[in-house]
């Protein structure tokens, strides 16, 4: 969740999903379809919700600062060609070269260690991987899976669910009466990467959407590739960022919590990591930068770490060749991992409902091995891909 958004819980009103208003006369010769672009179709309702029990719950308890735990990252364990996760699926595609794959056919409520490893592989090098219509995955399955690849992460400030003891489960809840907020935010800012601002910064992170608006309603998420990112870079830029870290806070999350007058659950923090890393698993190098959370370059004039910052703010919000965008229908899940990707949600979904609950582990410190190499380097020395020219040269005429 970016910082200083709002979370609401208000709810009077059922959607059904419908994006298409159907007006049928009584008379057969006279039926046609009656299309209202955006309408909806809403009506009041007195049932139980039945994903009451993941409601939003901001518990009033107080947590010790977190302490460092070994992280052994499963995807080094994957295949590289993934065949123990896919040999199950009925179709796998890209969203784009750079980011983005959804595979239909696998169940991940019922993965063997060895899927499971390959998932982590797969997540790490596609940046995020979506997954339709997962009905086997209810929140104790989803909580098992994450602790596979590591100990999950309990925020300092978010929602937890109603039902007791899944502290360690994030609740993203807007109501179909939620206030439109975007207003009060910039558009690169809602870019974020989940709690940045700790030490160990979570890995392989799940999204599952249990309520949502219709198809076309609404409520997609984006997600922006770290990896391309260092890649859009010159190599002159690319060895500079390479030699500066930025700060991360926590400081703007927590303040927000307080003026609503909820408990911080853990002190917020403020940590300096480098702003390129290297992810263990592919070895490629990735732009680590945070719209929502990076306050500073560290050890430069304030007017470049602005300026710096305002340029990867573009850079990472704007490239749409980047971008995978993913629009959701119930039961689907995004797996991405959070160490080489920012994400966005897209909001103005009202008079929707858009529950989602999410499930993080703690990885590795971030760092960057001198050693590491590009996405595109590296595909290109392996298949032959042409890289992109960087150098501003050439005489061309933009037609498309």
């Amino acid at each position: 969740m970016a910082p200083g958004l709002v979370e609401t819980t208000t709810t009077t009103t059922e959607v059904t999903h419908n994006v298409l208003k159907l007006k049928l006369s009584d008379k057969a010769d006279n039926n046609h379809l009656d299309y209202v672009p955006g309408r909806t179709v809403i009506k009041n309702h007195d049932d139980t919700y039945e994903y009451e029990h993941l409601r939003t719950r901001f518990p009033e308890i107080v947590w010790d600062p977190l302490e460092e735990v070994p992280y052994h990252d499963k995807g080094l364990l994957g295949d590289p060609t993934f065949k123990n996760l896919l040999s199950s699926a009925t179709d796998v595609f890209d969203y784009n070269p750079k980011i983005g794959t959804e595979v239909t056919g696998v169940d991940l409520a019922n993965l063997t260690d060895a899927a499971k490893n390959d998932l982590a592989r797969l997540i790490a090098t596609r940046g995020v991987v979506f997954f339709r219509d997962q009905k086997n995955l209810g929140i104790q399955e989803q909580r098992a899976l994450g602790e596979y690849f590591g100990e999950l992460h309990k925020h300092a400030t978010t929602a937890v669910p109603r039902q007791e003891g899944l502290e360690n489960v994030h609740v993203v809840y807007t109501g179909e009466d939620s206030p439109d907020l975007r207003a009060m935010f910039t558009p690169s800012f809602l870019w974020h990467s989940d709690v940045t601002y700790e030490v160990q910064p979570p890995s392989y992170t799940s999204l599952k959407v249990v309520t949502g608006p219709p198809r076309g309603g609404g409520g997609d998420t984006l997600w922006s590739s770290g990896y391309a990112a260092y890649d859009r870079l010159s190599p002159f830029m690319q060895t500079y960022l390479e030699s500066v870290t930025a700060l991360h806070s926590a400081e703007l999350q927590a303040q927000g919590t307080r003026e609503l007058g909820r408990t911080v659950r853990r002190e917020p923090i403020t940590t300096e990591h480098p702003l390129i890393r290297t992810n263990p698993v592919t070895g490629w190098k990735s732009l680590f930068f945070n719209p929502g959370f990076v306050t500073k370059i560290v050890g430069v004039p304030k007017t470049e770490s602005d300026h710096i910052i305002s340029y990867l703010n573009e850079l990472v919000s704007s490239n749409p060749e980047i971008h995978a965008r993913f629009m959701w229908r119930e039961g689907d899940v995004a797996f991405w991992d959070n160490r080489v990707t920012n994400h966005c949600a897209t909001y103005g979904f009202a008079p929707h409902r858009r529950h989602a609950v999410r499930v993080c582990c703690r990885a590795e410190k971030p760092y960057l091995d001198p050693n590491s190499v590009s996405q595109e380097d590296d595909l290109a020395e392996k298949y032959g891909i042409p890289k992109a020219n960087k150098d501003g040269s050439g005489i061309v005429n933009y037609n498309d």
